[in-house]
């Protein structure tokens, strides 16, 4: 069966799988998203029986249905390769009483290196697909991760250039470290005077202007998107959740048909929008529980349904979960619309002009699934310390938040039915804030002794991407004001202004 793709804020716009990947960014400033979601027609045993690569087949194929066999385990087989230090891809380890799913095992060590391995390969592909002559230029905002995952992904991949803007104090020395040292002819990075939703907001005006459009044209070029507004970010996100119920029976720890809760931290939004797509292809989740840090804007919107960003932006130890405009979000306020494209844009308006919706009550009832919560900096902290303290187990930030909310969803609903965590980053990649956690006397060194040290006290070996930035040069200093986004964009490209 062929999955066609349509606009969340336009119903006219149906396009393939392969033109959404190329494309990024609907039009009119929408999402794609899939016109039905495929039913995963798969027994578990089988599934069981399968390598991570087997998985992402049975799961990608359903959604990519314009790619070929051979091209989609082409893209599979090149991305989930020996740039992983761990054969299963994403492994399941039991701690302190959950299942964490461990997603940074890639060459960045964060979540993002799960599908941003994968998505140059999907959009150099669905590019010769549909005959694209012009180079293609990945623009992309990140709050920290997704920028070094898309650099790594897209280094001199041939037909592309990469231009990845930052907020120039609101990532993790080590997330920084790792961007501005990037190698790669075809790889620029830029850090920004403000914070990741002016970045983002910034990324999707340039989607939108067609004036700028018609110039890259002529220059030879056309913007995709390396964001998780882009599908081909989203549908291998997917695979993991498949992958880790299907390990979770394997191991023994559930039986057939058993439910299961999956737990993630959440900013963008992208990464729980893939565990209810994982539930829609009849995988069996029950609770899917949306962590925040203090920058709770979700939280508050799944307890009232009113979705609001005016308040204070707070920078926090999990910075990649500093977001006020959680863009996947969209995705799924259009499906609990009734797919109403209309209703959704004018939510959406309302957003972009008074920084505010509500949904109806009827929308809010379509919620069920979903619980919400989130952690404060200090509770955080002290999560980190207890889970090492109880079982030598080492969390991020990030994964800190969803294993505290974890234990307030337990103590709130007494519910205990077995729960998968989505580990999304190395502590390696936050070693100040970890180490800080279990004990204040490691204030006193450097990053790099932190780091010799966090390696000592959880008996996990240094992973390469940090060696690899240790006695890297910076080779991207630039810096630029918000409103400069689209004139550096220009100067990296050589467009005359």
């Amino acid at each position: 069966m062929e999955i066609l793709y349509t606009n969340t804020r336009d119903a006219q716009e149906k396009v393939t799988a392969s033109q959404a990947i190329l494309n990024g960014l609907a039009g009119h400033g929408g999402l794609y998203v899939p016109m039905t979601i495929p039913k995963l027609d798969v027994p578990v045993e089988k599934l069981a029986e399968m390598t991570y690569q087997e998985v992402a087949y049975e799961v990608m194929s359903r959604f990519l249905t314009d790619f070929t066999p051979e091209e989609l385990k082409h893209c599979i087989d090149s991305a989930y390769d020996s740039k992983f230090d761990t054969k299963e891809i994403a492994p399941l380890v039991k701690a302190d009483g959950a299942y964490y799913l461990e997603l940074f095992h890639g060459a960045t060590i964060a979540f993002k290196d799960m599908a941003l391995s994968i998505l140059p390969h999907l959009l150099i592909t669905a590019a010769k697909k549909n005959h694209v002559k012009n180079e293609i230029v990945i623009l992309t905002a990140t709050s920290g991760d997704t920028g070094k995952a898309a650099l790594a992904g897209f280094a001199d991949v041939k037909g592309t250039k990469i231009i990845v803007f930052y907020p120039k104090n609101g990532v993790s020395p080590i997330q920084e470290k790792q961007m501005v040292t990037q190698k790669g002819e075809n790889t620029s990075v830029v850090g920004i005077k403000g914070n990741f939703d002016q970045a983002q907001t910034g990324v999707k005006q340039m989607f939108s202007d067609a004036a700028l459009a018609r110039e890259m044209d002529e220059a030879g070029y056309q913007f995709s998107s390396a964001n998780s507004i882009n599908i081909g970010r989203l549908v291998p996100q997917i695979v993991y959740y498949v992958y880790a119920y299907a390990q979770m029976y394997k191991k023994g720890e559930i039986g057939e048909g058993e439910k299961i809760n999956v737990v993630v931290p959440t900013g963008n939004f992208g990464n729980i929008l893939a565990a209810f797509y994982a539930k829609n292809m009849g995988i069996p989740i029950e609770k899917l529980i949306c962590a925040s840090n203090e920058n709770k804007v979700l939280y508050d919107f799944f307890r009232t349904g009113v979705y609001d960003k005016n308040r204070e932006f707070v920078l926090t130890s999990s910075p990649s979960m500093d977001i006020l405009i959680s863009s996947n979000l969209e995705r799924l306020i259009y499906r609990i619309a009734g797919e109403n494209a209309q209703a959704n844009a004018s939510l959406m308006k309302e957003l972009s002009e008074e920084g505010k919706y509500t949904i109806t009550p009827g929308m809010k009832e379509q919620l069920k699934d979903f619980y919400g919560n989130y952690t404060s900096e200090e509770e955080t902290a002290q999560v980190i310390r207890s889970v090492y303290e109880s079982c030598g187990y080492v969390l991020d930030t990030h994964t800190a938040v969803a294993a505290g909310v974890y234990k307030k969803y337990c103590k709130e609903t007494q519910d205990t039915t077995k729960t998968v965590i989505a580990s999304t980053a190395s502590p390696y990649k936050f070693t100040r804030s970890v180490m800080n956690a279990i004990d204040e006397k490691y204030d006193a060194m450097t990053d790099f002794q932190l780091i010799n040290e966090l390696s000592k006290i959880s008996g996990v070996k240094i992973p390469q991407a940090i060696e690899d930035i240790r006695t890297a040069p910076v080779l991207h200093n630039r810096v630029c004001e918000v409103e400069a986004m689209p004139d550096v964009v220009k100067e990296i490209l050589k467009i005359e202004k």
